[in-house]
């Protein structure tokens, strides 16, 4: 299907008069492309089905990571549908040809219209100076989920120490500040599997379990792992899953998981050494996943480690109106 089919596609949904205004319609992929510098930017992406994207703004960066973050580059964006009206955004802070244990911290990012946002660099030595968060050489992949617990957001990550104090990357969470501009405390230890872990994605299911995905990297082993919870905060009530998440044998990293509007759900990741995404689709309430199909390898659309949300018909109208394709290629 081409980029000009399923623009026309997506248009005519936007004028069918069979879809509520509330309800989600499309899909909006975040996602960055590459380890260049004016590769590292926040670039959208839709889709009518959820498995096929188009690239908005002409396959452009919508964020200018030179606005926002101190290394003057991101990776890694995750997106929230959060309450309030409100959609949240965290990215990594980082400039790849740094080397990879170069970045120090995360932007918070939320916004009301998926247009304009607010952002807030965490600069991890100096927000936590004096405790062992001081030393971190990367703060990996940060997530936002919403705890109806407390009325608060989590923000998880993975982070590594140049001082003993974490000699792997291990994940980590703390509440964010209400208005989003900041963490609450020191973050906690989420999970430890006693080696490096990173790109945790957590959702919950329509009974309330949580679905921890995460990426191994031990030495024998390195795939996409799960674990199943009732309480996020107990770990006694984590059970980690038998066997990998990705239908691949290929190096995996930097999982996300979304569902359709018919209610199944969808396993994506980044091929990251094969040039491209994977998407599967689970129809036993992310029990077992099973690959859909693939991106290609070329033109626009070559996602990283990325993330989606379902839109209504009125974000979906409002973001092609501020991010136009106009090549028509």
């Amino acid at each position: 299907m081409t980029r000009r089919n399923t623009i026309t596609i997506l248009l005519a949904l936007l004028a069918a008069t069979t879809v509520s205004a509330k309800k989600t319609c499309a899909y909006l992929f975040t996602y960055f492309t590459g380890n260049a510098p004016e590769q590292e930017q926040i670039c959208y992406a839709i889709s009518e089905d959820g498995w096929n994207y188009t690239p908005l703004n002409d396959g452009r960066p919508v964020i200018a990571s030179k606005d926002i973050a101190r290394t003057g580059c991101v990776r890694d964006p995750h997106i929230l549908r959060g309450c309030g009206g409100w959609f949240y955004q965290v990215v990594t802070d980082m400039k790849s040809s740094l080397g990879w244990s170069s970045n120090r911290g995360m932007v918070l990012m939320r916004s009301r219209d998926l247009v304009n946002w607010e952002h807030h660099a965490i600069h991890f030595p100096e927000r936590f100076k004096g405790t062992m968060f001081e030393h971190v050489t990367r703060v990996w992949a940060p997530q936002t989920i919403y705890d109806k617990r407390t009325g608060k957001y989590i923000v998880y990550f993975s982070i590594l120490t140049d001082d003993g104090s974490c000699p792997y990357d291990r994940v980590y969470w703390a509440f964010a500040t209400k208005d989003f501009s900041d963490l609450e405390g020191e973050p906690k230890v989420l999970f430890d599997m006693k080696n490096a872990s990173i790109d945790t994605d957590v959702v919950q299911d329509d009974e309330g379990l949580y679905h921890i995905f995460f990426k191994t990297e031990g030495q024998r082993e390195k795939g996409i792992k799960q674990f199943i919870a009732k309480d996020f905060y107990d770990g006694r009530t984590w059970e980690l899953q038998p066997g990998w998440c990705q239908d691949t044998n290929k190096a995996v990293e930097g999982s996300g998981v979304f569902r359709l509007h018919n209610g199944d759900w969808v396993l994506m990741y980044d091929c990251y050494t094969s040039g491209h995404y994977q998407f599967c689709r689970s129809t036993d309430n992310l029990r077992t996943f099973h690959r859909v199909q693939d991106t290609e390898t070329k033109g626009a659309f070559t996602p990283r480690h990325g993330t989606v949300i379902a839109i209504t018909k009125k974000e979906l109208k409002r973001l092609l109106k501020a991010f136009p394709n106009t090549t028509g290629k």
